[in-house]
């Protein structure tokens, strides 16, 4: 019988500190029971369709636990059989809780019947699933909390050889206009709180729907814009975003995007439209670098 395509699910390892520290010896893990299979594992659950897995793995947790959360860094993804034609794909981040953390007030339900936090070393022997526990193991590797950069290109323009006015005020194309908003979960599942763009039209259109829907403040530069975009302004912008403390995203062109890894301290890398890279760093050090992409 020939293969299905997988199931696509995504999760989160969530990671909160004790009076005793983060890591292995003080940290714990939020851990979910499921009476149907009578099993303890992280939460996670099936993508909706046309929804991204970074949106997908913030509900589900809110969904099973009550908690809201953003993402960190993206840990392995699992793989294993469900059935002897298909398999499922789960993607898994390190999560962090986003408000208060308690879990006394949550009422079991048919799906989950407990929530629990549980000390790393407890989570290590009450996990069912060996794979569980390789992918605790990978969660504790960084344990301390990253700051996050995205570095978006933006959405489908309008094509230049067709506009003939200046090429600041070039619009996003129907179909970018259809991108940024579909941007708005993916950014949201990493909680950025910083808004940063080129000051060209087609960059403020694709950041306006997120600053709309979380009441951000967007931030026009023109040292991102193709126009006025220099070694010397690109590199204060990089040391700006990487020395706040807040998860921020920038937004800018494919010209200036060389420029702006190079000043990152990276090879370059090409992006499509409404194609993004998520750094996670912490003290001037890279964790970890993920691409996501909308149609």
């Amino acid at each position: 019988m020939p293969s299905r395509p997988d199931v696509l699910a995504a999760g989160a390892v969530v990671l909160r500190k004790t009076g005793h520290g983060s890591g292995s010896g003080g940290g714990e893990v939020l851990l979910v029971h499921r009476p149907k299979y009578d099993d303890w594992s992280f939460p996670k659950g099936k993508l909706d369709r046309g929804e991204h897995a970074t949106a997908a793995a913030v509900r589900e947790v809110e969904e099973e636990t009550g908690l809201a959360i953003r993402l960190g860094r993206p840990l392995s993804d699992q793989r294993y059989p469900v059935t002897a034609s298909r398999a499922k794909t789960v993607h898994y981040w390190v999560g962090r809780v986003t408000g208060p953390d308690d879990i006394s007030g949550y009422a079991p339900n048919a799906e989950i019947d407990e929530v629990a936090w549980v000390t790393v070393a407890k989570a290590a022997r009450l996990l069912t699933y060996d794979h569980d526990r390789v992918t605790l193991e990978e969660a504790l590797e960084e344990p301390r909390a990253t700051r996050t950069l995205v570095v978006l290109r933006h959405a489908a323009a309008r094509s230049r050889s067709r506009w003939r006015a200046d090429d600041r005020f070039r619009p996003l194309l129907a179909r970018g206009t259809a991108q940024a908003e579909r941007l708005v979960p993916l950014i949201a599942a990493y909680g950025v709180t910083r808004l940063v763009t080129s000051s060209s039209t087609r960059c403020v259109a694709t950041v306006t729907p997120y600053a709309d829907a979380t009441g951000r403040r967007v931030e026009s530069d023109d040292r991102l814009s193709e126009e006025d975009a220099t070694a010397g302004g690109i590199a204060e912008v990089a040391a700006d975003l990487l020395a706040q403390g807040k998860r921020t995203l920038v937004c800018t062109h494919r010209p200036v995007l060389p420029q702006l890894w190079e000043a990152l301290g990276f090879e370059d890398r090409k992006l499509e439209p409404a194609e993004l890279v998520v750094l996670h760093h912490r003290k001037g050090r890279v964790v970890s670098l993920e691409v996501h992409r909308v149609r």
